[in-house]
């Protein structure tokens, strides 16, 4: 649902659907390691194909640089299959042992010092111990800073989305079963156990499969399945290296199911944005994490707490997904100039020679970059490692997500200024492998955007 462009973010789960508030009260510094990667296929702008590889992410545009249908606008791109160098020093070994007892101790107070918490994860959260699930749950809103509430918090949200689930994904019939299932369960529960002829559950011919009303429930029900079978063969293609995503184990299928559900949930919840095609690998990190928790209850609990955490993500960033907002101040072209703008501030040089010499633009590279959160552009756990940093960000995930864009374009300097449109192309469409710590910290120490600072999530 949205509201001014947004996305309508509750207080508590159920407001996501008319009808369905409980009415319950308010609670209350290493050099960039540089290696040229798999080319990827060049788009021109007037379109024409200048190369071709199956299974990638690519971004064409026309002539007049608008930006074309978001669902047919990402294909599945090949990650590389490292990230720089592997080897950990004694002094990182260190370092971690020590953000790890620093968040230890934080997530045992009462209060929890949700400032200090970002600060720690904006250098990077460890890993093991569930910690960087706990942290991710309270950047993003979804945990409360008071402790003592967790319990009652998540009891509830799970057990709303449960009830979402119920009443948005099971099929009419499905749906009229269970409920029939309940009242015949109640009624005895209140009558005893006295035996007695069970009450007929009535259908009404709007709610019968071949009718065509528009209020029909099945009408609705049928206008999603092309937006399943859409999103099952998006996740067919979420990191096939991984096996918690792909094959056909009863884990992998058990995760898939769990991102199905979820995104089919949102589309249904948010019918003006619906689903996207790339929406799956914005949330393939925050599942993998919240399933990898060590406490085995939060693990279970991943598909409902992964759910209201993916909409409080997207919340920051849904505009970029509306094709009727491109041109608006919220929209993807006014991010994409905002890029722009931080280059120049910061590289005038290199912003000439991109915009003016090669007429590489930022649409044809950083729209993948912004609208994914960057979960194309590495492998998966340096992925994790730039969420740490996009989450923490006192500014918002915008703020830092800019930076971040900014910042691999200044780390590739020498190539760009060398390059042509071609070869620019190329390279911005398959990033290098590249020190991340080193990234961040060239981000971290860019000049600001003043134009758009947004409060954190």
């Amino acid at each position: 649902m949205l509201k001014k462009g947004k996305l309508k973010l509750p207080d508590r789960l159920g407001i996501l659907v008319p009808g369905f508030d409980d009415k319950e009260e308010e609670n209350g510094g290493s050099e960039p390691v540089f290696e040229s990667g798999e080319e990827l296929e060049i788009m021109e702008p007037n379109g024409v194909e200048l190369g071709h590889k199956e299974n990638e992410y690519e971004f064409d545009l026309g002539v007049d640089d608008k930006v074309g249908d978001k669902v047919d606008a990402f294909r599945m791109r090949k990650r590389p299959d490292k990230d720089g160098p592997g080897q950990v020093t004694v002094r990182e070994v260190i370092a971690a042992d020590e953000k790890r007892s620093d968040l230890e101790y934080e997530f045992s107070q009462k209060e929890i010092n949700l400032e200090k918490v970002k600060r720690i994860a904006s250098m990077g959260v460890p890993d093991g111990g569930g910690l960087r699930a706990t942290a991710w749950k309270l950047m993003l809103g979804y945990l409360s800073p008071s402790h003592d509430v967790w319990e009652k918090e998540l009891t509830e949200n799970r057990q709303k989305y449960a009830k979402l689930k119920e009443e948005l994904l099971l099929s009419p019939s499905e749906y009229t079963r269970v409920k029939a299932d309940a009242m015949i369960s109640a009624e005895l529960s209140s009558e005893g156990d006295v035996a007695g002829p069970l009450k007929r559950q009535e259908i009404s011919h709007g709610d019968h499969p071949l009718s065509v009303g528009m209020a029909s429930a099945w009408h609705h029900f049928f206008k999603h399945t092309e937006i399943a079978e859409q999103i099952d063969r998006d996740l067919q293609r979420t990191h096939p290296d991984m096996k918690f995503f792909s094959g056909e184990s009863s884990f992998s299928k058990k995760n898939r199911e769990a991102m199905r559900n979820i995104l089919l949930l949102f589309a249904k919840l948010n019918p003006a944005i619906c689903y996207v095609q790339g929406m799956n690998e914005v949330l393939a990190p925050i599942l993998y994490v919240f399933s990898t928790d060590t406490n085995e209850q939060n693990a279970v609990n991943a598909e409902a707490d992964s759910f209201s955490c993916f909409v409080r993500l997207l919340s920051d960033s849904v505009d970029h997904f509306c094709q009727q907002l491109d041109n608006s101040p919220v929209g993807i072209l006014s991010t994409l100039s905002r890029l722009a703008k931080l280059l120049k501030e910061n590289d005038e040089e290199l912003w000439k020679h991109l915009e003016f010499t090669t007429k590489v633009k930022p649409q044809f590279y950083a729209f993948r970059w912004i609208t994914l959160l960057l979960s194309q552009e590495f492998n998966f756990q340096s992925i994790l490692r730039i969420w740490d940093s996009l989450l923490s960000n006192p500014f918002g995930v915008q703020d830092m997500l800019l930076r971040i864009c900014c910042a691999m374009l200044l780390c590739m300097k020498s190539r760009l200024l060398s390059g042509d449109f071609v070869a620019n192309l190329r390279l911005l469409q398959h990033y290098p492998d590249i020190n991340i710590e080193y990234l961040l910290q060239v981000a971290q120490d860019l000049s600001p955007d003043t134009s758009s600072y947004s409060l954190s999530l």
